[in-house]
């Protein structure tokens, strides 16, 4: 079977899928939690923390829940629906390593869980950090300029 064909084949069994509706998910499940960092911030600040703090606690909380989801068998099922609207929060972040840990356990977890537990998540790493160190080069040339 030729490329051509396979392609062919790929689509005629592939689920078809509508931009509009897929957009307008992705939208309500990543604005969804992005109000439930909203209402844990506001929880802890309340709780006595202070706004630094309560962000960083919000942030641990939210990585915690997508793991423990994940480790559940239930982000993958919110994120079938939800499409972009999990993965671009930390929460896509922290899926994409623990599920990456729990394919490599088998392995043990040295060779395993220690060897790939960043084979998805690692790209992400870095060049988020080369993207800082570019984004931080043109800053300091930019402040020697006197901007």
């Amino acid at each position: 079977m030729n490329s051509e064909a396979k392609k062919q084949l790929i689509k005629k069994h592939s689920p078809g899928s509508s931009l509009f509706k897929d957009l307008i998910l992705s939208f309500i499940f990543g604005g969804g939690i992005c109000v439930i960092g909203q209402l844990l911030f506001e929880l802890y600040t309340t709780l006595g923390l202070d706004k630094k703090l309560s962000s960083t606690v919000v942030t641990v909380t939210l990585i915690f829940i997508a793991a423990l989801l994940t480790a559940l068998g239930i982000f993958d099922k919110i994120a079938k629906h939800a499409g972009a609207g999990t993965l671009v929060p930390v929460t896509g972040f922290s899926n994409a390593v623990v599920s990456q840990a729990m394919d490599a356990k088998s392995e043990g977890y040295v060779l395993g869980v220690g060897a790939k537990i960043y084979t998805v998540a690692g790209p992400v790493i870095l060049f988020g950090l080369l993207s800082g160190v570019v984004y931080g080069v043109i800053y300091y040339i930019y402040s020697l300029l006197g901007g």
